[in-house]
């Protein structure tokens, strides 16, 4: 009897493909679930990295306009209300309040530096809202995917030693399939979870540099604007 459980279990196939074909229903969505967060997690990180370069190259690109010495208003009919770029559309909120805060004699309408303030903090968080936007899943991912990765486990595991009882044998050749199979969700929720979980602390560090930058560039802007209504 044992040399024939020795035998089948030599014929198992191991590979991943067979472990989780040979897992229960509950624990094959539990590694398909874990499956489409990894790559899920992967997308959102590699689109956020794209999407951060480009915001740094733009930030860059903007600043160098912005302090080329060309007249403000010039600047904002260039790029107009509703440009491209994050930083330009930092700029764009700020000028488009400093223009309806004009009187048609020319003077400024009272508290004009408070509403140009407000406007400019609103697009900052706006913006600041759009480059963070899917860090909450890579968060979610890493903390949830090692507990997913449990429940399929300790689900496998029970199978296991159900299978176990109902064969009545505790041989090693009986065990480890389906050990091997349960460990397999594990595996995979910490294969998931530790990228989400590095890639979420440096994309979030990523962003609020980012952020950071806009909110100096703010000072400056907001600098330079209330020098002109104190003139």
């Amino acid at each position: 009897m044992e040399t024939e459980t020795l035998a089948a279990a030599s014929q198992m196939d191991f590979s991943l493909w067979g472990l989780y074909a040979r897992a229960t229903i509950t624990v094959k969505l539990v590694m398909l679930m874990l499956i489409l967060a990894s790559f899920w997690a992967w997308a959102i990180i590699i689109q956020k990295a794209i999407a951060f370069r480009a915001a740094r190259r733009e930030a860059a690109r903007f600043e160098a306009q912005f302090w080329s010495g060309e007249p403000l208003d010039d600047l904002y009919r260039t790029l107009g209300p509703d440009p491209d770029g994050h930083a330009a559309r930092v700029f764009a909120a700020g000028m488009a309040e400093w223009q309806r805060s004009h009187r048609d004699d020319g003077a400024m309408i009272p508290g004009a530096q408070s509403r140009i303030d407000r406007s400019i903090d609103v697009a900052i968080q706006r913006e600041a809202e759009d480059l963070e936007r899917g860090l909450p899943f890579l968060a979610t991912v890493g903390a949830t995917a090692p507990f997913i990765g449990l429940f399929g486990t300790v689900w496998g595991i029970m199978n296991a030693f159900i299978e176990i009882a109902a064969q009545q044998n505790t041989n090693l050749a009986v065990v480890a399939p389906g050990i091997a199979e349960a460990l397999l969700a594990t595996g995979l929720g910490l294969l998931a979870a530790i990228p989400a979980v590095i890639f979420y602390n440096k994309l979030s560090t990523d962003a609020n540099r980012i952020v950071g930058g806009y909110e100096a560039f703010a000072d400056e802007f907001n600098t330079i604007l209330s020098r002109q209504l104190d003139a």
